[in-house]
């Protein structure tokens, strides 16, 4: 599209994303969640809404919404009333899905993201409600008929939806990313899009800039990944744009969106909330989160990652780009806390967990709980370079992988096992400086006469008489003070 005709426009976008919550029952039966079992299996009268059948609240989902609530820094809903919303799908056995609608248990929060130019900006939370999801529907290639598998029916939901705060595709992305980071530290769901455990629906309209109305909204379903969601919304962007262009009236309606072709097509006309009925679920008595509950509930609130990034930023001294990529995950996050614990040097302990770390575990594909070292043996390591005992290089391609071989050796058993320690006795160095010079009268003659690049060829002799055992600054020092005498 021609920049010209896109700048004229601004997208207003919110997002809609529904977490599923890791509990080990269902929202409102004591059924398995267990992921992957055999279609039909996670099943009882209660899922399949059999009359005479009642549900009930599982308690550690209000604890898992609670705690999203205070994490987006939102209020808590104290008497919270369920709903039923009525409508027909074949994989949703009841016919109606239990949520909430006038009371959502969380409200009027906000997240900081970044902005596509790099800078803090705030977006709004409208609400997050509890509620159930609904069963999966299967289609085979050539087959007419469809499969039901009801045994994600009745697993327990959030949905988070956003103001309609949001201007570009990459704030959406990254607004999402801190979705899923959040989520994953308070480990209430595990953010996998592939799988379907965090989804999200996208609303897009674009108005003209200087215009005083909003759009039409569109909603985008079916995306399966944040690089989709960014494209959907670049797609629907340009294709509502060129409607409006070309004259025409952009549909209030719901479409979906295909990964193959980066296009959108339309699904329906959008419902409106009346289509739903909602209307207060009957068998179901209000819930009331009194302050006792919710001050437990706080108490047992994790380090989030922006105050993690604000204690490696302020408290340690870390670059911003540092304290970013040790607060994207959670585990990385919590080894390098423990590590300071062992050291003071944080800026080599952010080194070690960003390189060396991080590299072995994406080379292995390991996860950081796997990892075979403690912490307390990367700050022997970081202790060892900082009394000049071994040299970076010596620590990094020999010790750490020897460590990683043997994890119950020390790093100073296995420096002292290899003979790997650095000599920086000066009266040891100076003899074998003394050699190096004699044996090259004519180098240290064109040094003296200014060749100064000559120091590395003299440094490079002196590492290989003493096998790199050398203390590089006391050796480098030496041979100054001995060439310049």
């Amino acid at each position: 599209m021609d920049k010209e005709i896109r700048d004229k426009y601004q997208a207003i976008i919110g997002l809609e994303v529904h977490a599923q919550l890791l509990t080990e029952s269902k929202a409102y039966s004591a059924d398995s969640t267990e992921y992957g079992a055999m279609p039909n299996t996670n099943l009882s009268v209660i899922t399949l809404g059999h009359p005479g059948t009642l549900p009930r609240v599982n308690k550690n989902v209000v604890e898992m919404a609670v705690k999203m609530g205070l994490a987006t820094n939102s209020d808590i809903t104290r008497y919270n009333l369920y709903a039923r919303k009525n409508y027909f799908y074949p994989d949703l056995p009841k016919g109606y899905q239990i949520t909430q609608d006038k009371t959502p248990v969380c409200t009027n929060g906000h997240l900081v993201v970044k902005d596509a130019a790099g800078n803090d900006k705030r977006i709004g939370i409208t609400r997050i409600h509890m509620e159930e999801d609904a069963g999966k529907s299967m289609h085979l290639p050539g087959e007419t008929e469809t499969l039901v598998d009801f045994n994600r029916a009745g697993v327990p939901l959030i949905e988070i939806v956003s103001e309609p705060d949001i201007r570009d595709s990459e704030e959406a992305y990254n607004y999402l990313t801190e979705i899923k980071r959040l989520v994953k530290y308070l480990d209430i769901c595990d953010g996998n899009m592939e799988e379907g455990s965090l989804r999200c629906d996208a609303n897009i309209s674009v108005m003209l800039k200087d215009s005083p109305l909003w759009g039409t909204k569109v909603e985008v379903k079916n995306m399966n990944s944040f690089r989709n969601v960014q494209r959907a919304i670049e797609h629907e962007i340009e294709r509502q744009i060129e409607i409006i262009e070309n004259g025409g009236k952009v549909d209030s309606e719901t479409r979906n969106f295909d990964a193959n072709t980066g296009t959108t097509t339309a699904m329906r006309s959008k419902e409106t909330l009346n289509d739903y009925r909602y209307f207060p679920e009957p068998d179901l008595p209000p819930l009331v989160i009194e302050q006792e509950w919710l001050d437990k509930i706080h108490a047992q609130m994790p380090s989030l990652p922006q105050e993690l990034y604000k204690r490696f930023v302020g408290e340690f001294g870390l670059p911003e780009y540092d304290a970013a990529v040790l607060t994207d995950a959670k585990e990385v996050a919590l080894y390098f806390e423990e590590l300071c614990k062992h050291t003071t040097n944080y800026k080599a302990a952010s080194n070690w967990v960003m390189g060396p770390v991080k590299s072995y575990l994406n080379e292995l594909q390991l996860h950081i709980k796997d990892f075979p070292l403690q912490p307390a043996s990367i700050a022997e390591l970081i202790a060892l370079v900082d009394e000049n005992k071994v040299s970076h290089s010596v620590a990094a391609k020999k010790i750490f992988p020897y460590m990683l071989e043997y994890p119950g050796m020390s790093a100073h058993q296995v420096a002292e096992e290899q003979n790997l320690m650095q000599e920086s006795d000066s009266d040891s160095l100076q003899g074998i400086i003394s050699e190096v010079l004699a044996a090259n009268p004519q180098k240290v003659a064109e040094y003296k006469a200014g060749k100064q690049s000559l120091i590395g060829m003299f440094m490079g002799d002196i590492m290989k008489k003493t096998k790199g055992k050398a203390d590089p600054k006391v050796a480098n020092q030496l041979l100054r003070d001995a060439l310049n005498a």
